[in-house]
């Protein structure tokens, strides 16, 4: 934790009637040193902290080190801490009052994980709470110049919000930030009528929060609130020197922003995200996607100085750290080269993909092997462990095909974003992102095709299968068909044969004894007939719908029967008509 000369002096002093403070306000990874150090010269005149969350603040030496970071010239800073704990909100602001003019109590973060801790926006409906803590910070921090705040969002109810602030203002309180909107409003309009009876009700300073994007919105908050002061956030990320008068971010700004980072050494990451907000307003769309994509300090340096030039001298520091930047980016470029850029940097998401896609085909080449039939496929089909993946298949299946139809989607999102003809006009300033942006296009076209072959196969995966089982199925019909003709044909030709040998018997036949044996056996014959026409009748009747082959030779069988009943009426009426000659 770097110390900071001691201030003497108080910013309840800074607050004057008739003049409007301008605030830095407390942002997420990005109220670091070095912006707070950026905005300064731009008049920027108090700054804030990050959120600090007290009670991790001193738990670790780690946390404190790293989250609480000031210099001599980093005045008027105010430290705002996250807690739920009054003795250990004191307890912080007792560690940080050397190094700073102040605390801050959070009041109205909306964000979930605050919210169900116990810290942020909940506390507006705890005021006895916050009443307690700022009691605690005004008795233990020995300075009496030092100041405890508070930062709120209004109720729906706005007496709420009233009485919180005036129960805060009995205990003390030096001033209180209003954020104009409620927990559950995002990026509605602003309340300024309610911000301005929060000022009627208390006679400390208050401050109002939200929308600050213009140096002119300042003056028009003040006319409409009344308030001692404004706090802007993402009006400050956007154009840091918004409250010196520019309508966009300077040239200078944006180079002083560079030295200060260099110089403070500041992680690659913020410095980076700082820029891309200061140069949204004043970049094109292809210039943003190019500058966006930059992955080293000296790539942003080389980016800036060839498309909007520079305008002073960046200092031996500037070039010293360059060097260093340099120096990495040759050996990131080295491992890149002996890793192979065809695996570089594919996300995790799309190995899944492929190694999908090539499972898909490793099951397709295994249905289509020619040695395995369809019947052994569908016996293998129905084994008890598919049953069980049986029930699951038609929602697996149609999750995977919007699972990979979203992700081709991407890719052809991807293809578009990095193929227009204006990124390839603009990366010629940089001939390294020229060969960055074809890379990207490249992971993008291959994302595509795996994405697009993975659709396809997944679909010839399932036709093949039902295809396969339907094969089966086909083939066991015409099996059991083919069976039931071959015995619809040796029945025939079984009834051609008795047929013949009945009319040998007839024509053969002398004498009563002969005609009786000649009956008798005809009897027998004519039963076993219809029993064997009865049963070949229920077979012909079961397999009707399946074959016409069938019913043919039915038909064929029944007008052979017809007729041999006739021969069989015929002969009998000539061996009576024999029979009576004879008597």
């Amino acid at each position: 934790m770097k110390t900071a000369s001691g201030n003497t002096g108080s910013i309840m002093d800074m607050f004057e009637k008739g003049k409007v403070l301008k605030f830095c306000a407390p942002m997420v990874r990005y109220s670091k040193l070095a912006f707070r150090s950026l905005v300064r010269k731009y008049n920027c005149d108090i700054c804030f902290t990050p959120m600090i969350v007290a009670a991790d603040f001193m738990r670790s030496v780690k946390a404190r080190d790293s989250e609480f970071t000031t210099n001599e010239s980093d005045r008027p800073l105010i430290v705002q801490f996250a807690a739920h704990d009054a003795q250990t909100l004191a307890d912080a602001a007792c560690v940080v009052a050397p190094f700073s003019d102040g605390v801050d109590l959070n009041c109205g973060c909306p964000q979930r994980w605050a919210m169900s801790a116990g810290y942020g926006a909940c506390l507006i409906n705890k005021p006895e709470l916050v009443k307690d803590m700022v009691r605690h910070v005004r008795n233990q921090v020995d300075n009496p110049n030092y100041t405890a705040s508070i930062k709120i969002r209004i109720h729906k109810d706005l007496k709420q919000t009233v009485d919180l602030c005036q129960k805060a203002e009995s205990a003390g309180v030096s001033w209180i930030t209003v954020h104009g909107r409620t927990t559950e409003e995002r990026h509605q309009p602003v309340h300024y009528d309610a911000i301005k009876t929060i000022k009627d009700s208390v006679s400390i300073p208050v401050i109002a929060n939200g929308d600050i994007k213009y140096l002119r919105d300042v003056e028009s908050t003040y006319q409409l609130t009344g308030v001692d002061g404004v706090m802007a956030a993402r009006g400050l990320l956007a154009n840091p020197a918004m409250f010196a008068g520019y309508e966009d971010t300077p040239l200078e700004c944006i180079w002083d922003w560079v030295d200060i980072s260099i110089s403070q050494g500041t992680p690659f990451t913020c410095f980076h995200h700082h820029l891309i907000y200061m140069l949204e307003r004043v970049s094109s769309q292809p210039e943003r996607k190019v500058f966006n994509s930059l992955s080293s300090t000296s790539a942003v340096i080389d980016y800036l100085q060839n498309t909007y030039g520079s305008v002073h001298n960046l200092g031996t520091s500037a070039e010293t750290g360059r060097d260093e930047q340099e120096e990495k980016l040759c050996e990131l470029t080295s491992f890149q080269s002996a890793f192979g850029r065809f695996v570089g940097n594919m996300t995790l998401q799309w190995t899944a993909v492929a190694l999908f896609l090539y499972a898909e085909i490793a099951v397709i080449v295994i249905l289509c092997i020619p040695f395995i039939s369809a019947k052994r496929w569908q016996s293998i089909f129905k084994l008890s462990i598919w049953d069980c993946v049986a029930r699951f298949w038609n929602k697996v299946f149609l999750t995977m095909i919007i699972i990979l139809i979203v992700l081709f989607l991407d890719a052809v999102r991807e293809v578009r974003k990095y193929s227009g003809k204006e990124i390839g006009t603009d990366a010629k300033l940089q001939p390294n992102m020229f060969d960055h942006l074809h890379m990207k296009l490249f992971r993008a076209q291959r994302n595509l095709y795996i994405s697009g072959f993975a659709v396809f196969l997944w679909l010839v995966m399932k036709r093949l299968i039902t295809l396969i089982n339907q094969l089966a199925s086909v083939s066991g019909t015409t099996a059991a068909i083919q069976a039931q003709a071959e015995n619809a044909n040796k029945t025939a030709e079984k009834y051609m044969k008795d047929n013949e040998l009945l009319k040998q018997t007839l024509m053969e036949a002398k004498g009563d004894k002969a005609t009786a044996e000649g009956m008798e056996l005809l009897r027998k014959d004519v039963g076993k007939l219809k029993e064997e026409l009865k049963t070949s009748g229920d077979a012909l009747k079961e397999s009707q719908s399946e074959a016409e082959v069938m019913k043919k030779q039915m038909d064929g069988l029944a007008r052979e029967y017809d007729r041999l009943l006739k021969e069989h009426q015929e002969l009998q009426n000539r061996q009576d008509s024999g029979n009576k000659k004879d008597d």
